[in-house]
């Protein structure tokens, strides 16, 4: 269960984090270890750090953009040390793993921890359904990415061990298969084209929009089947908008 879950770190700058993420990740039985253009990896300081998480080190993927290295994940959540002034659901640790462990027995999920110094830009939380927020002491808020991660695994880890949360699969399997990440870019993509060509959309207005057409339908948690079906129908509004003319 844990083992479908991905962790995964977006341009870390010091190797050193990189391997104490490594050990909190081997403390608490997670293994998939993702990293996006780190700075210096593989690095002594990372596997000093490890102290003996090697093997998580030695498996760990490297991606140069988040979109790639989510691109096979069904749920992907974003964790921010801080307050958005645009609004996206917001998960405390606890709630994140009672989300992740009832999906995570059939779907890839991915936890996306971003910078040390800046945290994730809002264009890469715009691929997220969820914000992870670690409450803490309000005057010291800042949290190694280490003991972030540690935080959230250990809540995994507990409710994976307790098996209080199951998600329960009815009907054809396919109909309950949810789309992936990549299956939601291509239909936000088709989505932004199909609304600038039947003009319900300008280009100057696409970004605003656009971020709240993705919360609306990341709430809905999509099947990949039910992408297609509106898919479909932006197809045939963008030819019944070419007939037109």
């Amino acid at each position: 269960m844990l083992s479908n879950i991905k962790i995964v770190l977006v341009e870390t700058s010091h190797s050193g984090n990189i391997g104490a993420v490594a050990r909190a990740m081997k403390n608490m039985m997670m293994t998939n270890l993702c990293l996006v253009s780190p700075k210096l990896f593989p690095h002594a300081d990372a596997t000093a750090r490890a102290a003996g998480a090697d093997d998580i080190l030695a498996r760990a993927q490297i991606f140069e953009t988040l979109p790639e290295a989510i691109a096979d994940c069904t749920l992907v959540i974003g964790a921010s040390a801080r307050s958005r002034t645009i609004s996206w659901t917001e998960v405390t640790p606890r709630e994140c793993a009672e989300k992740i462990i009832s999906e995570s027995a059939h779907e890839k999920i991915a936890i996306v921890f971003g910078r040390e110094n800046s945290g994730l830009k809002n264009e890469e939380l715009d691929l997220c359904r969820y914000l992870l927020h670690i409450p803490c002491n309000p005057d010291y808020s800042s949290l190694n990415i280490a003991a972030a991660v540690q935080v959230v695994a250990y809540e995994l880890f507990t409710a994976a061990q307790q098996g209080d949360i199951a998600r329960k699969m009815v009907g054809d399997e396919d109909e309950q298969e949810l789309a992936t990440n990549e299956q939601m870019e291509l239909f936000y993509n088709h989505l932004a084209e199909t609304l600038v060509d039947i003009d319900f959309m300008r280009l100057d207005k696409e970004k605003s929009l656009m971020r709240r057409l993705r919360r609306l339908y990341n709430r809905a948690e999509l099947r990949s089947k039910e992408v297609d079906i509106l898919r479909g129908i932006l197809r045939l509004s963008q030819g019944h908008k070419a007939a037109l003319k």
